[in-house]
């Protein structure tokens, strides 16, 4: 069993991790975050948390189990659309430098600076000039952000072939993620091991001592969630912040107020 500030996430072996397991196990890490969260902004702490991975990794389902109990003013998520023309034109790490933290916020990049060496150069948006580029400034450019205090974690999620095509598969038929299964994902699905040569090179070039990679097996969408969430809050040296005492104060009188007959447009209840 891997530990967490005194909790348990379920390890990788034996059977499947139930739902209501999960949600246990969901429960404890989300306590965890909001004295994460309270100890950022009370210290001012700058936390970026960096998500890459291929098509399918779940990146985003994690993303969403990190945030589902925090307030979206302290934990941000950063997922840019393609670079407009004059973005285009701007030096690469530009357009994301505006997105870093400030003193008592997480940012969380749902997909970072690493397009450049993952989908741009896969599917030849860029030169492999501007992949050397890259590869040369980004090490300086991340050591120039945690130099400035900034707490940086990079995860990559690594799923296997055939978990990927279910899940692409899977976004076919189900209605409710149509919408995640785009032109771009069916071309580079059929590009597998130009994406393992592009991840090779980009863990060469960037994985340093000062912003290491690590690596999230995704197989399994719960336990990876789990393992995420505990291993984000391993790495940052938070501690539980003192609170006041809270009592609910006792609500006003009346004083002569009567509801209207105001005929409300009242929802249909058909649930």
């Amino acid at each position: 069993m891997a530990k967490t500030r005194g909790k348990e996430v379920p390890s990788a072996e034996g059977n499947a991790l139930s739902y209501k397991e999960y949600r246990k196990a969901l429960f404890d890490l989300h306590v965890e975050l909001v004295k994460l969260q309270q100890w950022v902004v009370q210290t001012g702490s700058k936390i970026c948390i960096v998500f890459e991975g291929r098509d399918g990794a779940g990146k985003g389902g994690t993303i969403k189990a990190i945030t589902e109990r925090v307030s979206p003013r302290v934990f941000r998520v950063v997922a840019l659309s393609a670079p407009s023309e004059r973005e285009k034109s701007q030096m690469y790490l530009q357009r994301y430098v505006p997105y870093l933290p400030a003193a008592g916020e997480v940012v969380i990049f749902d997909r970072s600076w690493y397009n450049r060496a993952g989908v741009e150069r896969v599917m030849g948006f860029c030169s492999d000039e501007d992949v050397a580029t890259f590869f040369k400034a980004v090490p300086l450019v991340e050591r120039a952000i945690v130099h400035s205090g900034v707490i940086l974690l990079k995860y990559w999620l690594e799923v296997s072939p055939e978990e990927q095509t279910r899940r692409l598969e899977a976004r076919i038929h189900d209605g409710r993620k149509v919408w995640k299964l785009t032109e771009m994902d069916l071309k580079s699905y059929s590009r597998w091991y130009d994406y393992s040569r592009a991840r090779d090179a980009m863990f060469e070039a960037s994985d340093t001592d000062i912003a290491p990679w690590y690596v999230a097996n995704s197989n399994d969408k719960r336990r990876v969630r789990l393992n995420i969430i505990s291993d984000v809050l391993g790495r940052i040296p938070y501690q539980e912040t003192p609170r006041k005492k809270i009592t609910l104060p006792k609500r006003q009188k009346p004083d002569g107020y009567k509801d209207p007959d105001y005929p409300f447009k009242y929802i249909a209840e058909r649930f």
